[in-house]
């Protein structure tokens, strides 16, 4: 039982920390698009 959740445990750590990096990044993305589009209005 304790093995599972365990298992289980670091499963889900590794997702949140993945799904962190993509958010991270998506922001990235869309402060590089805004910033494109800026420099284009200029």
């Amino acid at each position: 039982m304790v093995r599972k959740f365990l298992t289980l445990t670091i499963i889900g750590g590794a997702l949140a920390l993945a799904a962190c990096n993509t958010v991270r990044g998506l922001g990235a993305d869309v402060g590089s698009a805004a910033n494109s589009t800026q420099n284009a209005m200029h």
